[in-house]
């Protein structure tokens, strides 16, 4: 009988903690999903005749000035801080936050848009790798053609059923490099996050994230001396400010609060494959925003990724 009451009482805290992989699976399929009207903010602000860096500073100004409260609160959490702890949120920080998004924001200036997009697709790679080295995660059941199904999708929304590689040139281009330096950066990032997100809780990362990145983004800007174009229009300078604090807000501090709880009960390999919801909602954008009809191969990718996380999610919640 002790035996039978003990499995019984066993069974909810397995349901419960099955239920809470499950949600915090979604969670940062909801953050990173966020980030797909990333790209629509900055291209408008880079059309303004602003530098990455420059869009980057400010984005980073605009957000601590919403988490520093945040940090404060959480301040205890400081305490007992390891030297690895320091390592992986420098390079959170420095490189996820900061060097990451500068990368990002000058490939959507610098290169062909399709292969920035693609060479995105790499992030899973890049932590996956960084997750079996660093916290030795077990990769769910089936994971490796799952994993498979998903950059199928990905490819086919964005590239079709045609073959993107006649022209190496226009993948060979200063901008696609930047964008696989983004890559891996973010990719390293998500494994940096779990890291941190079982040492402390998911907000004062998020704040850490955001307040350590701010030095050296200011910096890279004192020493790149590029001139500040600044609009003597009242209604161009308006426009500008809520396009900055729309960009800062919505897929830069909301999306990373909601990425960063789901984090908390995801794997890092796990979570790399939530973020191909990113690509997805691109897609959703130009269609809404563009009036660009969605083609049959889009729709086919977007299937193929939703069906690959929602297996993916069941079979890490088990």
């Amino acid at each position: 009988m002790e035996n039978v009451s003990s499995n019984i009482k066993v069974r909810p805290a397995a349901s419960g903690k099955a239920e809470r992989s499950k949600s915090g699976f979604w969670l940062v399929v909801l953050g990173a999903a966020l980030w797909g009207a990333d790209p629509l903010f900055r291209i408008i602000l880079l059309k303004e005749h602003m530098t990455a860096t420059q869009i980057v500073l400010i984005e980073h100004i605009l957000l601590v000035l919403f988490v520093a409260p945040m940090l404060w609160k959480h301040r205890g959490e400081l305490k007992g801080l390891k030297l690895r702890h320091i390592g992986a949120l420098l390079f959170l920080s420095w490189g996820g936050s900061a060097i990451a998004t500068i990368l990002f924001t000058q490939g959507l200036s610098s290169g062909n848009l399709n292969a920035v997009v693609l060479l995105q697709k790499l992030q899973p790679i890049f932590a996956i790798l960084m997750a079996k080295l660093l916290l030795r995660e077990k990769l769910p059941k089936h994971f490796t053609w799952l994993f498979i199904v998903a950059l199928a999708g990905t490819y086919l929304l964005t590239f079709g059923f045609t073959f993107p590689f006649g022209h190496v040139n226009d993948f060979v281009k200063v901008g696609s490099l930047f964008s696989l330096g983004a890559a891996a950066l973010w990719g390293g990032s998500t494994v940096m996050g779990r890291l941190m997100v079982g040492k402390m809780e998911y907000e004062t990362v998020t704040s850490l994230r955001f307040i350590l990145a701010l030095p050296l983004l200011i910096g890279i800007t004192i020493n790149q001396g590029d001139p500040w174009q600044v609009h003597t229009d009242g209604g161009t300078l308006a426009a500008v400010s809520i396009n900055m604090l729309g960009q800062a807000l919505l897929p830069g501090l909301f999306s990373l609060m909601v990425y960063y709880k789901g984090l908390t009960t995801t794997k890092a390999s796990v979570a790399t494959l939530a973020e191909l919801s990113f690509p997805m909602v691109s897609v959703l954008i130009n269609w809404i925003v563009f009036h660009q009809a969605v083609t049959l191969t889009q729709a086919l990718g977007f299937i193929l990724i939703w069906a690959a996380l929602f297996a993916i999610s069941r079979k890490s919640a088990a």
